[in-house]
């Protein structure tokens, strides 16, 4: 049985080549992870909070993104937050135009 490991890969992990340049490949994953990351909780999660509980709240998903980091390889992490991003950014758009349009 000859297990092609490429074919296996993510989207994301054979864009970035994990399987040839691991440490830059791996560190742009990482990278994306943690963008999309920030992305999705602001546009679905965020509330008004002092400095002090941002900066926590960030240090920590950057802790947990590492974690995903490892799973995206071969799970489509980086995907699902696309996706993700995509539809919590139509919800809001249609919220603000629901709003505006009550104005």
């Amino acid at each position: 049985m000859d297990v092609n490991v490429l074919e296996r890969m993510t989207f994301f992990a054979r864009l970035y080549n994990v399987n040839d340049n691991a440490q830059s490949g791996m560190w742009m994953l990482y990278g994306t992870i943690i963008i999309l990351s920030i992305l999705v909780y602001n546009l679905g999660f965020a509330r008004k909070l002092p400095l002090l509980q941002n900066i926590i709240i960030y240090i920590l998903l950057v802790l947990g993104c590492t974690i995903l980091t490892f799973f995206a390889v071969f799970l489509p992490v980086a995907e699902g937050l696309v996706v993700v991003a995509i539809v919590l950014g139509i919800y809001k758009l249609r919220l603000h135009q629901a709003k505006k349009q009550q104005a």
